[in-house]
Formats: structure tokens, C-alpha cells, sequence
């Protein structure tokens, strides 16, 4: 047939050509064996990718190379920006999450009328009357839960909303697990706050709105102990001398000089400290809130305080600078019920403790409470929940971190570990392991301590 078409030396000549490239194609095929076996595999291993290796350099060489190389480049690139692209639109992705799409408030806040006195609330005279009846009415909710040992709320909080930046949020889970613990060892019960109960009362001040609620709302506590976020305990074996305040109403770090005498706006502090459930702690509360209202009332009340106050800065007023001021003006009227604890660190201020940790290790023991072994350190001014501090942000955090674990130390050694270092955050063993658990004493007592309340039992 294709002699008929095409004449018998045109498919003679085709048939060469068919044989010889044959022979090539069998040449181009061993060529490609010896190669494979003289430079390896390639960098991936696979043929397709090894062909499409020689075939890249083969390009290489050629004059349209260097469009190759500017294709070759720009791929890569825009399969970045491709991905980027995916990510951000991957409804799944936490990190590319706007998190304000969630945090909406709802409504608006109501306008105060600026002609009527700021109040905490309604007028109350007679607490000790309703809380005594119904303390008689409710046996079961007795406010004392032992021999000299009151019912105690510890009381803490944050903002509603996420820290402004990240590491923060990590720092305050870091703190409520320190005051679980101690409040666990110490029989006392915990609150965490995460609601401004008043609009008016916004920062230094959204601590009184919410005591005086749980003052009302708990008439079994006999005492509501406030401490700061950025506080921590480090004496955890360490219990308040409670038979000391059988006088008092209201318990607080400072020193009655500096108060009473010098007018000093640091004379005390009220990071952390004790008020008494009473109408005393009602009506110190109804006297201390009215410079809190923020505006031009704060801010008038600021003015106030930098000039009666000895080296008080000029800000707002706030709430520390307020009771000194209070009591300085009104010793007559608040003095005897107020107790100004020095003997040991019911706040400690962070800067002149966090490095002696390891002097107070070699030379001291948890329980002393005081500048040996502080119980409470208090991070004054690094505020790591914000944007900027007071001290430089590297410094705050690393000594949050060895505050924590001089604490965490404490109660990891009930279980026979320690920390490797303050600064670290993986443990060591400290105690082998027995066939006989109940047997093992923890060094420092607190797996069952004495001073740990048991609730009193009631016959039905």
C-alpha cells in the first residue's frame, strides 16, 4: 500500500530513518543509565524530578536562560503570596483572627447626672443588725470556720477584655494559679473578677463597686482579703496572724508615720489588704469612693492630693492616695479600727526583693512572711497586661517568672520536685520514689498543715 503511494524508495528511505532513530532513542536511553548511576539520584530521588533536573540545566545553557531563571524565581513568590493569601481568608487560622470582631460591648453606657453625689449604692445603717440575724438563721455558714480562724475571701480580677499585648494574659494565668494555691493551703476561699460592675469606677477604682457587692451578697465571710493581679505569694507556708485584728476593721501594708505624720502618699498600700465584713468597712467604702468618678471629678481630686500629700506626682486621683488622705484628715474617725501591718510583707515591693531570692534559699525558710522570706511580692509598675510599663518590660518579666517559681517551688516540693532554677521552667526530682506514700513527710509540712480550716460539722 504505502509503495503504491509513495514509491518504493520513499519507504525505503523511511524505514532507515525508523531504524536509525530507534538506535538513537536506545543511545539517549543508556546515556541517561550512566549518568543516573555516575551522579546519584538527584536531589530528591524520584525520575520524573531527575529529568526534570537535567532538563534545567540543559536550559541553563541555552540563550533564553535568563527569562528561565526570572520564571523560575517568580514562582516561588507567588505561591508565598498564594498562601499568605489562604491563611488570612482560613476561617480556622487563631493567628490571622481579628479577635475585635468578637469583643463587642453592647449598648452604651449610661450618662451619670454630674448633679448628684456619686454613691456605691443604696444608704445601709444597719448591717451588723441583718448580718447577725442571718448569721443565726444559717448555722451551716458559720464566720469563723475554727479557733481564731475567720471565713476569708480573697478577691482578685482583670479586664474583660484580652491584654493589649499577648505575654500578658500568660502572666496573669501565672498569678491565679499562685493565689489558688496559697488559698487551697490556707482554707480560704477565691473570686475572680472579670466584670467592671460600674462604668464610673474604671481602673485604680473598679475594686470598691465589687467588694462592697460581695461584702452584701457574703455575710458568711468574715473577712474579704483584695489583692492585685500583679501580686504574688512566695511564702505560701506562711498564715496571717488573724488574733492580731480582732481590734480591726481594716488591714493594709504601711506604716503609721508615714500615714499619720508625713502625709506620705506611699505611707501604705492597697495592692493588697483586709477589710472586715461590718458596716465600719460599709461606711469607710461610702467615704473613700467619692473621688473615684472618672472625669473631671478623678481628675480635680488628683489635683487635690499631689498638693496635700508629701511627694505625690501629679495624676488622677487614685485609690491609694485617697485613704492615706482619708485617714490623714479623719485619724479621729477611722484610725483605731485601721491597721497598718509592717512586721511582715502583706505587699512587698517587687524591687528590693526579686534579688535576694536566692540569699533568702541558702540562708532562710517559707513561714517567716517578712524580708526574709517575703509572703507577698508585689509587682508595682510593670503592669504586663499593657502596652508600656514603668520598668523596662525584659526585667519585669524575667523576675515575674523567678517569683513564680520561688512560690511554685514551694508547693512542687509537697510532691517531691523543684523547679531546675528560678529562671527555668522545667523541674527536677528531688525525692525518689517509695512503696509506701502515706509515709512521706513533705519538708515544710503543707501537704496536711496545721493551720488548714476544716469546715465545723452540724447535726441536722
Amino acid at each position: 500500500m504505502l509503495e503504491r503511494c509513495l514509491g518504493t524508495y520513499r519507504v525505503l528511505r523511511i524505514q532507515r530513518a525508523i531504524r536509525r532513530g530507534k538506535v538513537t532513542l536506545f543511545c539517549l536511553f543508556m546515556t541517561f543509565i550512566v549518568l543516573r548511576g555516575s551522579i546519584g539520584a538527584g536531589k530528591f530521588g524520584t525520575p520524573e524530578q531527575d529529568f526534570n533536573d537535567l532538563r534545567d540545566r540543559f536550559y541553563a545553557s541555552r540563550k533564553h536562560a535568563e527569562p528561565h531563571r526570572v520564571l523560575v524565581e517568580a514562582q516561588p513568590a507567588t505561591e508565598s503570596t498564594q498562601n499568605n493569601d489562604n491563611n488570612n481568608n482560613d476561617p480556622n487560622n487563631y493567628a490571622t483572627f481579628d479577635i475585635n470582631k468578637i469583643l463587642v460591648d453592647e449598648g452604651q453606657d449610661e450618662k451619670p447626672d454630674t448633679n448628684k453625689p456619686f454613691s456605691l449604692g443604696p444608704k445601709i445603717s444597719d448591717w451588723d443588725e441583718q448580718r447577725a440575724e442571718w448569721l443565726r438563721k444559717n448555722p451551716n455558714f458559720p464566720n469563723f470556720i475554727g479557733p481564731n480562724k475567720p471565713r476569708v475571701l480573697l478577691v482578685t480580677g482583670s479586664s474583660p477584655k484580652p491584654c493589649e499585648n499577648p505575654v500578658g494574659d500568660h502572666y496573669l494565668l501565672k498569678s491565679i494559679k499562685n493565689k489558688i494555691d496559697y488559698c487551697r493551703l490556707h482554707g480560704i476561699e477565691i473570686f475572680y473578677n472579670m466584670a467592671l460592675l460600674d462604668a464610673e469606677m474604671a481602673g485604680f477604682w473598679a475594686k470598691l463597686p465589687l467588694i462592697r457587692k460581695l461584702l452584701l451578697s457574703h455575710p458568711e465571710i468574715e473577712f474579704l482579703w483584695w489583692m492585685d493581679s500583679d501580686a504574688m505569694f512566695t511564702d505560701m507556708a506562711f498564715e496571717l496572724p488573724w488574733e492580731r485584728y480582732k481590734d480591726s476593721n481594716f488591714v493594709m501594708h504601711g506604716w503609721n508615720e508615714m500615714v499619720y505624720d508625713q502625709k506620705n502618699w506611699i505611707g501604705l498600700n492597697t495592692g493588697s489588704f483586709l477589710l472586715r465584713n461590718c458596716q465600719w468597712s460599709l461606711d469607710i467604702l461610702d467615704a473613700w469612693a467619692p473621688m473615684g468618678p472618672k472625669g473631671k471629678i478623678r481628675e480635680e481630686a488628683g489635683k487635690v492630693l499631689t498638693r496635700e500629700l508629701k511627694d505625690r506626682p501629679v495624676f488622677e486621683a487614685d485609690d491609694q492616695s485617697a485613704m492615706v488622705y482619708l485617714l490623714a484628715t479623719q485619724s479621729d474617725k477611722w484610725g483605731d479600727k485601721v491597721y497598718l501591718e509592717s512586721a511582715y510583707y502583706l505587699h512587698g515591693y517587687w524591687g528590693i526583693l526579686v534579688d535576694r531570692y536566692e540569699e533568702m534559699i541558702e540562708n532562710y525558710h517559707p513561714g517567716l512572711g517578712d524580708h526574709r522570706w517575703p509572703l507577698v511580692t508585689h509587682f508595682v509598675g510593670c503592669k504586663p497586661c499593657g502596652k508600656f510599663g514603668d520598668y523596662p518590660v525584659e526585667r519585669c518579666l524575667k523576675q515575674m517568672d523567678r517569683a513564680f517559681n520561688f512560690g511554685d517551688n514551694q508547693i512542687l516540693q509537697m510532691y517531691g520536685f523543684t523547679h531546675k532554677s528560678l529562671a527555668s521552667r522545667r523541674v527536677k526530682r528531688v525525692r525518689n520514689e517509695t512503696s509506701n506514700p502515706l509515709e512521706v513527710k513533705d519538708e515544710l509540712g503543707l501537704l496536711h498543715p496545721a493551720f488548714k480550716a476544716v469546715k465545723l460539722s452540724t447535726s441536722s
